[in-house]
Parts: C-alpha cells; structure tokens; sequence
C-alpha cells in the first residue's frame, strides 16, 4: 500500500493567512497608489517609476540581513514579526500624503518591513515543511498571499465607488487588516526547536558562504534575469488608464492579475515537486512574452484584460518555483542567508527595471516598454536553455 503524502503543517496554512491579510492592506494602497500620485499628486511616470522601484528594491536588498541574521541568531519568527509591524506602522502615512515625498518615505518604510521579514518567513517554510511537499507548500503560502492581493484591489474598489473617489479614506481602512496579520503571526505560528548547544556562526564568513554552490548561485542569476523582463505591476495600472478605464475601477487591474496567479500558484507548485524545474522555468517566461504582446499591441481593454491574465499566470508559474530552488539548493542553516542574498541581486534588477521602464513610457510610449520586456523574457530563455542542466 501506498503511504500517504505528508499534508502540509498548520503552521503554513497560518503563515499565509498572515500573507493574505497584509496583502490585503498592501494592495487596498497600491491598486489606487499610481493613479493617486499621478492624479492628485502631480507626479509623472518616471516618479511613479522611481518610487515603484526604489520602494520594492529596498525590500529585497534589506532582506540580505534579515536573512543573515536569522542564520546567525537561529530564529525567525521574531524577525518576520518585526517586519509585518513595520509594514502595519506605514500604512497611516498614505492618507497623509501632501506630496510624493511623503509617499515615499511611506513606501521604503513599508518595504523596510517587507524585507526584513521576507527571508526568515522564507525560511520558516522551507523549515517547517517537509522536502516531499515543499514546493507544494511555498505555492500554497504564495496562493494565499495572492488571495489577498486581490480582494484588497476589489474592496479599494467598491469603496472608492461608495465613497466617491476619497483615496485617502480607502487608505485609513487599510490599516485594519495590516493589524490583524501582525495579531495573527504572533498567536498562531510555531516556530520549530533549534539545536540549544549550536554556537552562533556568521553566516557571511567566507568559509561559510563556500558552502552555497554553484547550483544556488545559478538559481541567483536567472532570478536576477526574471525581475529585469518583470517591471512593477504599476505600468500595468497605468497602461489600463491610458485605454480609458475609470479611477474608480482601476483596482481591477491587480484583481484580475491577482486572481489567475492565486489560482496557478499552488497547482504549479505542486508540479515543481514532480517535474523539472527549468521547464516550468522556460514555460513561465514565454507566458510573460505573450503578456508584453499583447499589451504592446492596444490598451483597449480587452487586450490589456488578456496581458494582465497573462502576467499573473506567468507569476504562478515561477515565483513559488524559484522560492523552492533557493530552499532547496541551500543548506539548511544558511536558508535565511540563501534567500537574502537570492532578493539582493533581484531588488538591484527591480530597481534597474523599474526606472528603464519609466524612462522608456515617458521617451517612446507605452507600447515600447513592454517590447522591452519581451526582449529581457526572451534573454532570459536563452540563459536556462545555454546555460548548465539542473
């Protein structure tokens, strides 16, 4: 008789709870961020740009030393717990805005806190769960987390609609859900026993980071190549604008990508526990080809409806398939270094993504940053496919 597969831990199921519940905060403010900057705040593109990627490259740079010091201190809650207060802390800033500044000492507070919990809360996945459901378990925290990613954008939405486009009445609402992640965190995860009698080791010692191979450090790399073919999703709020969509609606934007990367993230994380990983790689990154087609092609709805669709699905296909990689081409005790140092070199590539992509929108049009795209997607296909078999 076959044994039965090992069901994924409660405590992963907590986690992303914890996820959907911050994303829903996150994602009630960022739906509508874009549109507030341009509209009420007067900013252009490039600004939009800037703070987009000065925002999400502060996060994944801070998550190195998170993840560094996890390693060193052998614990991981405390430092994710740390990470969602911060993230809960920043959200009254955004109904205070007068100017962009202030939106963007909002946004790199928020990201602060986004980064220091992201490695360890990584880790503790890969911690808890077991190498037989591994994957299955980043896709189901990734799942839960995209859940939220949409509901937030559709209750933004219907209050935006009730309230007659006060955005900053929507943003004091967000601060709800960002206080009951942080609630949740503390009361329902478990963090598992270390080993009381293991000395602290640095993490960062050369003799340590020997330890991360050659495999690992390819993971780095095509992950590094993926967020320079993948801008922030604000271009695609701002394409949707430009075919004519309402203030009011623009959130549908992130729901519907939201929605189809929700619903591919656990099935493509349970197929990365069965298939290998560079096809689901290749598969992930012709989707997002497809995706700057056809957002290239019109910013009538319907098309901007099929790219966004596409986006997501792409976003399902890899983002829990290169969390997996990371885990499980590191060793265990250097899981939080492992994953800081994965999100160092890909909020470098954000950064440097988000910027050309503003550059671009405002010196050629829309339709060429997405082009654009397509041609780092199609770079990125030849670097798996030239590069060594894993």
């Amino acid at each position: 008789m076959t044994p039965a597969a090992p069901r994924i831990p409660a405590a992963i199921w907590a986690l992303g709870f914890v996820s959907l519940l911050m994303d829903v905060s996150s994602e009630m403010i960022h739906s509508l961020l874009p549109v507030f900057l341009v509209t009420v705040l007067g900013a252009s593109a490039l600004t939009v740009g800037l703070i987009e990627g000065m925002a999400e490259a502060t996060a994944l740079i801070v998550k190195v030393f998170s993840g560094v010091l996890s390693d060193y201190w052998g614990r991981r809650k405390p430092l994710a717990v740390l990470g969602y207060g911060l993230g809960a802390l920043s959200k009254p800033l955004f109904a205070l805005a007068a100017g962009s500044g202030v939106v963007l000492t909002a946004r790199l507070i928020d990201r602060v806190g986004k980064g220091i919990r992201g490695a360890p809360r990584d880790a503790l996945v890969a911690d808890i769960a077991s190498p037989a459901v591994r994957g299955a378990a980043f896709g189901l925290r990734q799942s839960l987390d995209t859940a939220g990613a949409f509901v937030g954008p559709l209750l933004a939405m219907g209050l935006m609609i009730v309230w007659a486009n006060d955005f900053r009445a929507v943003f004091w609402v967000a601060v709800i859900p960002a206080v009951l992640a942080v609630w949740l965190l503390v009361a329902g995860v478990r963090e598992p026993e270390r080993d009381g009698s293991r000395a602290p080791v640095n993490p960062i010692r050369r003799e340590q980071l020997r330890r991360l191979s050659g495999a690992y450090w390819w993971v780095v790399g095509v992950g590094a190549v993926f967020t320079l073919a993948r801008f922030s999703e604000a271009f695609l709020i701002l394409r949707a604008g430009e075919g004519g969509l309402p203030i009011a609606f623009t959130p549908l934007v992130l729901v519907a990508m939201n929605v189809v990367y929700a619903l591919a993230a656990y099935p493509f994380g349970w197929l990365s526990d069965r298939i290998r990983h560079d096809r689901l790689l290749v598969l992930g990154l012709v989707v997002l080809i497809a995706a700057d087609a056809v957002l290239a092609w019109s910013s009538h709805w319907i098309w901007v409806g099929a790219g966004v669709a596409l986006w997501g699905l792409h976003l399902g296909i890899t983002q829990a398939l290169l969390a997996t990689m990371v885990a499980d081409a590191a060793p265990e005790d250097l899981r939080g270094t492992a994953f800081g140092f994965f999100n160092l070199v890909s909020g470098l590539a954000m950064l440097a993504a988000s910027v050309l992509a503003g550059v671009l929108w405002d010196s050629f049009g829309s339709a060429f940053t997405f082009v654009a795209g397509a041609a780092f997607s199609a770079l990125a296909i030849a670097a798996i496919l030239l590069g060594p078999r894993r």
